[in-house]
């Protein structure tokens, strides 16, 4: 029998005994009246040795996280949502019976404890218990809590355990859900209406990438998780929703890394009567008042590199990027030969089809990205690799498109959109015939978008924000599993006859 086996076996056969001894495993009959947090300012006045006047009773709940049993006597640490307190444990005053159940409780127990304040004599402020009750009793031992869960992705596959025993895991959850919370309250306060859009989709739209499929039984139709929800709330737009927003799930088919999930949550956002440099300067306000008030600085480290994130943030072009960051002479990007030729060179294979847009964009993937650490704004996309932005007025062959990058990596895409349908449809078929060889990506003519821009979508710019990659950003998290509470993995390797046996 292997030891974690052995180990279930002997709590297993403690539990019977308990339950033979009358203790309620599993009860539903303890209600707290306090959090721990609570508890802790009514004891910042006591000295060593001193109870709270008067003795007033309090009934707290948690996890037993630490256990010291000597005679009589047993302190434990008790851990809920809020914070810790230790809790003492007195056999002539919870009655020898109960005392001696207790003894054969473990760590990882959940108790309710009911008693009154008091510090021990090293001015540990704790909770002297009256009474003492099992809510429910864990058959699991907790990790080392000198070493937690040292494997990764044993953390990730069990995230509970990982938060039981990991405040830090805790804290960048709690970090995650304030940063979307602020998200929410910049956008309402600027009269931005939160909406939901079809999560199932008839076409995989608003951007490209491989698609979940699955089948409709009683529409008898194929239909697609979505890969963005940008068609539906351009579609709001047209029907007179001027400022509209959404904070969900996106789905892509894709390879997994420290950047990817094929399950992942996106902010779009879509403003009437706006530009792209209309959200520019909304981008930098929300992230840096973000930023700010979740770490109470604009100045951060991510894995070891310091990042500023004070405003103004860094404006280029694409073509100035290639230029000052890159090193690539001017005259060669106006050449489109001497641009495939430095591609091919530096190892990029392109398509035939690809024009001189794409080939920059792969050049600036390859030789830029990763060298801008702290925020800068990307514009002047190439028309070519931007199906769903309008073009530049001045200059057709580039979309008023940005990007922003902090520690080298794409954390926003916004643009003024096109709303001219005829010009929709030409960009539709041209990226449906430049779609290549991959068969998985496969867009197809949104005929029932290109009728609603035919009833008129007001002049207005729309941008995405991955919400996982800022909270890596903000909580220096070295990979997108790490902010995400039930990442994607491998299913774990079935157990084998013997090992069944085993257990």
């Amino acid at each position: 029998m292997s030891e974690e086996n052995q180990t279930l076996a002997q709590r297993r056969e403690k539990a019977a005994a308990l339950a033979e001894l009358g203790v309620q495993l599993y009860s539903n009959s303890f209600q707290p009246k306090q959090r721990i947090a609570e508890l802790l300012p009514k004891g910042e006045g006591l000295a060593a040795q001193e109870s709270e006047a008067g003795t007033p009773r309090y009934r707290v709940a948690g996890r037993v996280m630490a256990m010291r049993k000597f005679g009589k006597a047993a302190f434990c640490t008790l851990t809920d949502a809020s914070g810790q307190i230790q809790a003492y444990i007195k056999s002539d005053i919870v009655g020898e019976a109960l005392f001696d159940t207790f003894r054969k409780w473990d760590i990882g127990d959940i108790v309710g404890i009911e008693g009154h304040l008091f510090k021990t004599k090293v001015g540990e402020l704790s909770v002297q218990a009256a009474t003492i009750t099992m809510i429910s009793k864990s058959l699991r031992p907790l990790p080392d809590k000198w070493h937690g869960l040292s494997d990764v992705e044993t953390r990730y596959r069990q995230r509970y355990v990982d938060l039981i025993v990991s405040p830090a895991t805790r804290e960048t959850f709690r970090k995650r859900v304030e940063i979307i919370r602020l998200i929410r309250e910049y956008l309402n306060g600027r009269d931005y209406l939160e909406v939901e859009t079809p999560m199932m989709q008839p076409i995989p739209g608003g951007a490209t990438a491989k698609p979940f499929r699955t089948h409709h039984k009683a529409l008898d139709m194929d239909l697609y998780l979505r890969i963005a929800p940008e068609l539906y709330l351009k579609r709001l737009l047209v029907g007179g929703f001027e400022r509209v927003f959404e904070i969900n799930r996106n789905f892509r088919n894709e390879g997994l890394s420290t950047r990817h999930n094929p399950e992942f949550t996106m902010l779009e956002f879509y403003q009437a009567y706006a530009t792209y440099h209309d959200l520019i300067d909304l981008t930098e306000e929300m992230l840096a008042g973000v930023c700010e008030k979740v770490n109470g600085t604009l100045q951060i480290s991510y894995q070891g590199t310091a990042v500023d994130l004070t405003p103004p943030w860094r404006r280029l072009t694409m073509d100035q990027a290639l230029v000052e960051i890159a090193g690539i002479d001017p005259a060669t990007l106006a050449d489109e030969g001497r641009l495939r030729a430095l591609a091919t060179a530096r190892g990029i294979a392109l398509d035939d089809q690809a024009g001189p847009g794409k080939v920059k964009t792969e050049l600036f993937e390859l030789l830029v990205e990763e060298r801008l650490i702290n925020p800068t704004f990307i514009t002047a996309y190439p028309t070519e690799v931007s199906p769903l932005a309008r073009r530049n007025e001045e200059d057709p062959s580039v979309t008023d498109r940005f990007e922003l990058f902090i520690t080298g990596r794409e954390l926003a895409n916004g643009f003024s959109e096109l709303n001219d349908p005829m010009d929709q449809r030409q960009r539709f078929e041209e990226q449906i015939a430049n779609r290549g060889d991959d068969d998985e990506i496969h867009p197809e003519l949104d005929d029932d978008y290109l009728r609603a821009l035919e009833y008129g979508m007001p002049a207005a710019a729309g941008e995405g924000i991955g919400i996982d990659r800022l909270v890596m950003l903000l909580t220096d998290a070295p990979s997108i599993r790490d902010v995400i509470f039930f990442p994607h993995l491998k299913p774990e390797a079935r157990k084998g006859p013997e090992q069944e046996n085993d257990s």
